[in-house]
């Protein structure tokens, strides 16, 4: 079966599998999915990441309105997330099911020490044997600071929290190739995949298939199964592993650690740092980034920063934890590592970023 090795599931579920046109939640849907829940769930832990609290909120507020500023639609999806939770423990509750609400920014999965926590929060309310329904606290973000889509806010989750499988339920059975024939298994991501994002692009919600596929390249790099499969129909997991309708995208064999899964999975980066050919080759060969190597970066970030290393082609080669703010490496691009505390002024790290902060792409 699809799922025999899976212990921790991610279940993301899209506005249009949840609420319908008129803006009502989909109890009799939701329902045949919690029975699915219920069957494949002994010795397993699962995680619901959903969407539709904004749509929940403008329903109940009597807002018909398609286009609706920021910060209206932060307060309408305060309304929203209300009736979204209470939904889920209504139908939960029938079936003598705990579950608990995390709403989550993306501060809370790209700063490592709240990563950590929210894991933490996780790991608690499995052993409370509760079903985490998890959104993005639309109520708090910003078009600066915000995933923009819950495929890569559950993509996020599933690498924060170790799970096996993320199983995204959609609009339709899959991803489908340029014969419109649906593709079963992906084992990699690139340019060709992307370019069918236009013959399913009509078939998605707001998210659309890009998305679906940045969240594919999360779980890939992080060890964890990923599949696109439909959630229109009833009883959705059951009819996927019955029938075997899905795409399927199989994760690399990675024997990184946590934390490198974490670095190389991150969202967005607040800095480049180009390197000379000379670095470049360092790196390639295991060795953590000098001073000397340095060409120029890009962007304002602190130390710890989580940051993209290319060479002089623009061509990425690594994603890393930054030892030195930008405004301090500013100045020591370029200089010997004996340079670096006269340039400074205080005794600092001698690598840019260290080998062990760093992991090749």
């Amino acid at each position: 079966m699809l799922i025999d090795n899976s212990k921790k599931i991610v279940l993301k579920l899209g506005s249009s599998t949840v609420v319908d046109k008129n803006g009502k939640f989909k109890k009799q849907w939701v329902t045949t999915l919690i029975k699915d829940i219920k069957k494949y769930g002994k010795g397993r832990n699962f995680v619901i990441v959903s969407s539709g609290a904004i749509a929940l909120g403008q329903k109940y507020l009597e807002i018909k309105k398609k286009k609706i500023k920021l910060e209206m639609s932060q307060a309408i999806a305060a309304v929203g997330q209300i009736h979204l939770a209470s939904e889920f423990q209504k139908l939960f509750d029938k079936f003598n099911i705990k579950s608990g609400q995390i709403l989550i920014s993306p501060d809370d999965t790209e700063q490592r020490r709240r990563a950590l926590n929210v894991r933490n929060t996780f790991d608690n309310l499995f052993k409370l044997k509760a079903i985490p329904v998890v959104n993005e606290n639309d109520t708090t973000a910003t078009a600066e600071i915000k995933y923009g889509d819950n495929d890569r806010l559950a993509a996020r989750v599933s690498q924060i929290i170790g799970a096996d499988t993320l199983i995204i339920l959609s609009d339709v059975d899959g991803l489908y190739n340029q014969a419109k024939k649906l593709v079963k298994n992906i084992n990699i991501i690139n340019e060709k995949t992307y370019s069918l994002a236009d013959n399913s692009k009509n078939f998605y919600g707001s998210g659309g298939i890009s998305t679906k596929l940045d969240a594919a390249k999360i779980c890939m790099n992080s060890g964890c199964h990923m599949f696109i499969a439909n959630g229109k129909k009833n009883n959705p997991i059951d009819r996927m592993i019955k029938n075997k309708i899905y795409s399927h995208f199989k994760p690399k064999i990675s024997s990184l650690d946590a934390r490198k899964k974490w670095i190389i999975s991150s969202l967005n980066s607040p800095g480049i740092i180009y390197i000379d050919d000379g670095a470049a080759k360092a790196l390639s060969n295991g060795k953590s980034l000098l001073a000397a190597g340095v060409v120029k970066i890009k962007g304002n970030f602190d130390k710890g920063a989580n940051v993209l290393i290319v060479d002089q082609n623009e061509v990425q080669l690594a994603r890393g934890l930054s030892s030195f703010d930008s405004e301090e490496i500013e100045k020591i691009k370029g200089k010997q590592s004996r340079e670096i505390e006269n340039i400074l002024g205080y005794l600092s790290k001698s690598e840019i970023i260290h080998k062990d902060d760093m992991v090749k792409l």
